[in-house]
């Protein structure tokens, strides 16, 4: 329904006045959320991962439109807590929600509604204010009768929870229709105003982003009991090395690995060095496939004193 009046307002580009607002895609880990952002931005931003929990920073993707700019903010998942930072993810997440202008909730159309997409509706539920959009994800994997199936799920999934969807949008990532259509859905929901990010902003953040993530897994790789959450990788810098020619560029990265006790530091070294050495390794082939450019990272491990507790340091490595 909502569709028909965004029609009519984007033939007369003219009087529509300009957008610009921010938006997270939510729902349990594989729902499509990440595929769903790069279909949008046009570009690989998020890491996709069946990994639950790797982006765990802010990646933003923009959508440049002339009529709008959507900002997409990526929150962490949200879990049922059971440490001080399960409980900080959780409140980032609920903080998150209630500053985004959209939410976008991710339901994959080829499973059926589970106990966790109910953990989060009724999560949803409690941001009253917030605009929510169901998103049922790859259509594409499922028949018309199945798909139709979930979309009645969803809107009843509303009543019972007393809250009214926005919109709720088939959409398959693989196909750009749906996902331009889905854009046109959002922009009206946003606020009036000029852009807030310069076009083509922002392509590096995600890339440091994502660099500081894969190290993060590969520092994390088999101590992951022993450390689930206390690694905290900060890229310091990125640069090209000077006097190379431009067939053989090299790129330094520069990347403190932060624990937060002197006693892990032996955990993520490893003896004579032999585990960061394998770590540093790992990450820099992966950075290299990423980056498609040959790369030195240089490691450091540095103690930043219980910083999953300290509000301070939270805010410096990017929580």
């Amino acid at each position: 329904m909502g569709a028909m009046s965004v029609r009519s307002q984007s033939s007369e580009p003219s009087e529509a006045p300009h957008r610009a607002g921010f938006a997270c895609f939510v729902g349990r880990p594989n729902a499509g959320k990440s595929t769903l952002t790069n279909a949008l931005v046009g570009q690989k931003v998020a890491i996709t991962a069946n990994q639950p929990q790797t982006t765990r920073h802010t990646v933003r993707g923009i959508v440049h439109r002339p009529d709008a700019q959507l900002i997409l903010v990526d929150t962490p998942g949200l879990h049922k807590p059971r440490t001080l930072l399960g409980e900080r993810l959780n409140d980032v997440v609920r903080t998150t929600w209630a500053e985004v202008d959209v939410i976008g909730f991710c339901l994959p159309a080829n499973e059926k509604l589970g106990p966790g997409d109910r953990f989060i509706a009724k999560e949803l539920a409690s941001i009253k204010k917030t605009p929510k959009i169901a998103i049922v994800t790859k259509t594409d994997l499922v028949d018309g009768k199945t798909l139709a199936e979930q979309l009645i799920a969803i809107d009843q999934l509303g009543k019972e929870l007393d809250f009214e969807w926005a919109e709720i949008v088939p959409v398959s990532a693989v196909g750009d229709k749906q996902v331009d259509l889905l854009a046109d859905l959002i922009v009206p929901l946003l606020p009036e105003g000029p852009a807030l990010y310069p076009e083509g902003d922002l392509t590096d953040e995600p890339e440091q982003v994502m660099i500081a993530e894969l190290i993060r897994e590969a520092a994390l790789e088999g101590v992951r009991d022993e450390l689930p959450h206390s690694i905290a990788v900060v890229v310091e810098e990125m640069l090209p090395r000077e006097d190379r020619p431009a067939d053989k560029p090299l790129l330094d990265i520069h990347a403190f690995v932060y624990i937060e006790r002197p006693s892990q530091k032996g955990i993520v070294i490893g003896p004579k060095g032999k585990r960061l050495k394998e770590v540093g390794i790992k990450s820099r082939k992966q950075i290299e496939a990423l980056l498609g450019t040959p790369v030195f990272l240089d490691l450091h491990v540095k103690v930043a004193k219980d910083w999953q507790r300290d509000p301070r340091q939270l805010r410096k490595l990017g929580f």
